[in-house]
Order: structure tokens, then sequence, then C-alpha cells
């Protein structure tokens, strides 16, 4: 038996639900995620502090 992915049960979840609200609010989060993990080995640090 096959189990779905993590995303793929979400995407399912989202289609089931009609919680399409959810979407915009993970992705922004996925993005700030990546910002901190970008900015926290990088020499672009100091700069994108200078942002928030």
């Amino acid at each position: 038996m096959d189990r779905p992915s993590l995303i793929g049960d979400f995407w399912a979840f989202l289609k089931e639900n009609k919680k399409w609200w959810l979407l915009p609010m993970v992705i922004i989060l996925l993005i700030f995620a990546g910002l901190v993990m970008f900015t926290g080995s990088s020499a672009v640090a100091p700069f994108v502090y200078t942002l928030f």
C-alpha cells in the first residue's frame, strides 16, 4: 500500500475540505523559512535583517 506524501496529503485535504485560504498562508511560511535558512548561513544576513 503506497502512502501519499505530505504534500499530496495536504493537497487532498485542501480539495476535499475546500480550505483554499490555507494555501497562501503555507506558501508565505515556506518563503520565510527559506529566507531564515538562507540568511543564517551567508554573508547576506546583515542586509536582510535591515528589511525587518
